[in-house]
């Protein structure tokens, strides 16, 4: 065996280049929460549900044979057959396009209604959280007010007052459901506002609009996505309970609901007109928030590695 001595033994040194390489591949905050959320197999699996959904609901009216208000009184209350897939109703239209286009409306109300709550709510959090005081105290003491009443009470009110109808819904949606996003806004930026780059901004000059613009409101898009995913479901929510109580859609536009209702009157006779609606809405709603569950575990800023 060779005798260890001292010569065998030489100090490396510094080496320049091995000490400014960078070992890991740089990521941004939104890189990194994408590469959780493909890791989380229940919420992927939701995103493709509600892909197929969103696809079908778009092209599945345009390549079908039938009208979602064709009748035909010879195909009366079918049931499912390889000719109508879902079946007739009682007045021979055929449900699967009503289903689908009934996807178009339900969806279009809850994006569009979603997204009037999330731009309210983003510019009255805001504005609440960062001048606080009074102002913040008023503020709140209003969207309180709004939330001692329930939501639905509200909507149904609206729906008396300006009449059933495709805007009427989105409207009475949008001015009742903005209360939440304020209240996770505010909160978010009533931690933030006391950060060092806000000071920084504040001592260079900028205002108060910009602080909360450049400053503020991009640091709070994690919570602003989750509550927006969750948002979606219950929108859809509404609208399917306004339009089984007669107040939504008028005829002859199909939604979720308004096939629910259809289906229920003759639930005994004919259960396949409504468990297809019916079957739709409850797999919309759980992709959405199975999708929201797995939102919120990756963009929690503790859970990055």
């Amino acid at each position: 065996m060779k005798e260890l001595t001292q010569e065998l033994f030489l100090p490396v040194g510094k080496n320049p280049d091995n000490a400014n390489r960078i070992t890991r591949p740089t990521t941004t905050y939104f890189k990194d929460a994408w590469r959780r959320l493909k890791q989380n197999k229940i919420a992927i699996s939701s995103l493709i549900l509600l892909a197929l959904i969103l696809l079908m609901a778009i092209f599945a009216p345009l390549f079908s044979q039938y009208d979602y208000s064709s009748q035909d009184m010879f195909a009366v209350n079918q049931w499912p057959s390889a000719e109508h897939w879902f079946g007739t109703d009682s007045l021979g239209r055929d449900l699967f396009v009503r289903c689908w286009s009934g996807a178009q409306v339900s969806l279009f109300i809850a994006f569009v209604s979603t997204m009037v709550n999330v731009l309210i709510g983003i510019v009255y959090g805001g504005i609440s959280g960062y001048f606080g005081g009074r102002v913040d105290m008023v503020m709140m003491r209003l969207v309180e007010i709004i939330y001692s009443v329930p939501d639905l009470l509200w909507v149904i009110l609206l729906m008396v007052v300006m009449g059933p109808g495709l805007h009427t819904i989105i409207i009475a949606i949008s001015i009742t459901g903005w209360g939440s996003m304020a209240r996770i806004v505010r909160g978010q930026v009533l931690q933030l506002k006391q950060s060092e780059y806000v000071m920084a901004a504040r001592t260079l000059g900028a205002g108060g609009g910009r602080i909360i613009r450049k400053h503020l409101i991009p640091n709070t898009m994690g919570p602003i996505i989750i509550e927006l995913t969750f948002s979606i479901p219950s929108a859809i929510f509404t609208e399917a309970t306004l339009s089984y109580l007669s107040l939504g859609v008028p005829v002859p536009l199909a939604s979720w609901g308004t096939l629910a209702n259809e289906g229920a009157r003759v639930l005994q006779l004919m259960p396949y007109q409504i468990l297809f609606p019916a079957l739709l809405l409850s797999l919309t709603m759980l992709g959405f928030n199975l999708l929201g569950d797995g939102l919120r575990d990756a963009l929690d800023p503790k859970l990055r590695r």
